[in-house]
């Protein structure tokens, strides 16, 4: 199996849309905005942030997106990560994670923060893995008022 972690750009903007709505189908909530993702969604983050492709033997199988925090912009805020359900359980989205990790050292951010599903506790412990804490005193700044709250996490790069 041959794993290449590529950047995106904005051709790519309805193949991230498609692999977002075919990763989460089945497995997060239906009222999640991720199910209504569209290309013109995934341009606009793109241009604030950036987005990296997970390919599998040349075939696209998962993605990431990272944008500025609003009022933050020394602060990351990783979005939409997802892997192919015919894909898992092969620890594929440790590939995107690190490629984020590795681009917010690379330009200087202080830290990167996460939101985890109250549906996915299974997620803490991943992220968890990566030096991710929880940070029960933040607000998700793109939580959907029609479900719970998620959890925030932080992983602090630089102090």
């Amino acid at each position: 199996m041959n794993l290449v972690v590529r950047p995106a750009d904005d051709d790519d903007a309805q193949l991230i849309a498609d692999l977002t709505r075919a990763s989460w189908a089945g497995t997060v909530t239906v009222t999640s905005s991720g199910h209504r993702e569209t290309a013109q969604r995934v341009t606009e983050q793109l241009r604030a942030g950036g987005a990296f492709i997970l390919l599998q033997d040349d075939a696209p199988v998962g993605s990431v997106r990272w944008a500025p925090h609003e009022f933050e912009p020394d602060v990351w805020e990783i979005r939409r990560m997802g892997v192919l359900p015919r894909c898992r359980g092969a620890n594929l989205s440790q590939h995107l994670l690190e490629a984020v990790i590795h681009q917010g050292l690379a330009s200087g951010v202080q830290e990167l923060r996460l939101a985890v599903r109250t549906d996915q506790p299974r997620l803490l412990d991943l992220y968890a893995a990566y030096a991710f804490e929880l940070a029960d005193e933040l607000d998700y700044s793109h939580a959907n008022a029609a479900e719970p709250p998620p959890r925030v996490m932080r992983r602090v790069l630089r102090h």
